[in-house]
Formats: structure tokens, C-alpha cells, sequence
């Protein structure tokens, strides 16, 4: 979606080098994992003295399911409850493009879902 442009508008300059805000948004269901990834980033950024906020810890989202136990329906009502939990943080930063490749090409733990989204100042 960032990569469309109306018709007739001239198209948006490629990296210019400028300093953008940029959201860096990660989940997981391994809650180490996410933290790991989490400081790796901040400490990079850090070391690139940059402007970093975060990493804000948003609610964990707890998925439920419960189902009978009997296949067929018979017998005494036993349930099987199952619960998965995904975390969320949020890193904010104030990075030229160029940086934030640099500090973004740790390894990332697997399970880690990393998404990255620059925000325009208007």
C-alpha cells in the first residue's frame, strides 16, 4: 500500500538518506525468544546512537479452545481446554533507512514475527 501513487502525482523519492520514524513491531508465542530479539535491537540501536523508544509490551492476546474429550458425545462431560498465548512489542526508532537495515540484520530467533512500517510526518 505504501507504493501506490495517484495518477498524475509525481512519484515519491527513493531513500534520500533522511531520518524517518520508523515502528519495528514483533510477536511471538516464545516469550524469551521475543525478548532476545527485543534487546538485540534496542543494544544495536543504541550503538548507532539513535533515537529508540521501547521496546512497550502490549497485551497478550490468550486464544481458547475447548472441546469434549469423548469423540461421540457419550459418557461424562470432560472438556480439554487448550490455550495459546501470542506476545507483542513495539520498538520505535529515528533512523534513516540505511541504519535500520544495519540493525535489523541480527538473527532473529525463529518463532519471531518481525514487521517493520515507516511512519510520514505530515
Amino acid at each position: 500500500m505504501a507504493d501506490f501513487v495517484k495518477p498524475g502525482a509525481a512519484p515519491a523519492p527513493e531513500d534520500d538518506g533522511s531520518i524517518k520514524r520508523i515502528r519495528i513491531t514483533l510477536t511471538s508465542r516464545n516469550v524469551r525468544a521475543l525478548e532476545k530479539v527485543c534487546a538485540d535491537l534496542k543494544r544495536g540501536a543504541l550503538e548507532k546512537d539513535l533515537q529508540v523508544r521501547g521496546p512497550v509490551r502490549l497485551p497478550t492476546k490468550k486464544l481458547r479452545i475447548c472441546t469434549r474429550k469423548a469423540p461421540c458425545g457419550e459418557g461424562t462431560n470432560t472438556w480439554d481446554k487448550y490455550e495459546m498465548r501470542i506476545h507483542k512489542r513495539i520498538i520505535d526508532l529515528h533512523a534513516s533507512k540505511d541504519k535500520v537495515r544495519q540493525i535489523t540484520s541480527i538473527s532473529i530467533e525463529p518463532g519471531v514475527e518481525v514487521e517493520v512500517v515507516q511512519h510520514v510526518d505530515e
